[in-house]
């Protein structure tokens, strides 16, 4: 079902999004992931990985990033012509995220500030929490996105 999108006007800080979808995180997803992107024995191996800080195999902060980009665009905030990031001010990785561990969004309008030299957009700063099933936090991003104005 198509989602009415999201324009400039329509978001005043504090609102929130939850999330419409989950993503089960798997072990050959991790380790497939890691081959190409980020080969470290602790995202690669698991007899490995035990002898680190991590334990265990954990995924790639940059995996939950990418899975925080599906999870935003498949079923975060509609917003109208899509998420577009300007750039970050925060990304945080607090816990590591486990094969079957099964992830899900929040996203917060921290702020909206129509642009003075293009009116036809502005920048909304949002913090996109990254949950387990448990409803702890494994990643913490705040981004800048440029959303169009409605009267663009």
């Amino acid at each position: 079902m198509p989602r009415t999108p999201l324009y400039l006007d329509d978001l005043s800080p504090g609102q929130i999004f939850r999330g419409e979808v989950e993503f089960t995180v798997d072990e050959p997803g991790i380790k497939a992931f890691a081959r190409q992107f980020d080969p470290q024995p602790f995202h690669l191996d698991d007899e490995s990985a035990k002898a680190t800080l991590f334990g265990g195999l954990a995924a790639s902060g940059w995996h939950t990033a990418a899975i925080t980009m599906h999870l935003l665009v498949t079923g975060g905030p509609p917003l109208a012509g899509g998420i577009i990031g300007a750039g970050m001010d925060e990304l945080r990785w607090p816990k590591p995220v486990r094969p079957g561990d099964r992830l899900r969004i929040q996203s917060e309008v921290v702020e909206v500030r129509p642009s003075k030299s293009r009116p036809s957009q502005g920048l909304v700063k949002m913090r996109t929490t990254t949950l387990n099933q448990n409803g702890e936090p494994v990643q913490i991003l705040l981004a800048n996105l440029l959303v169009p104005s409605r009267q663009a």
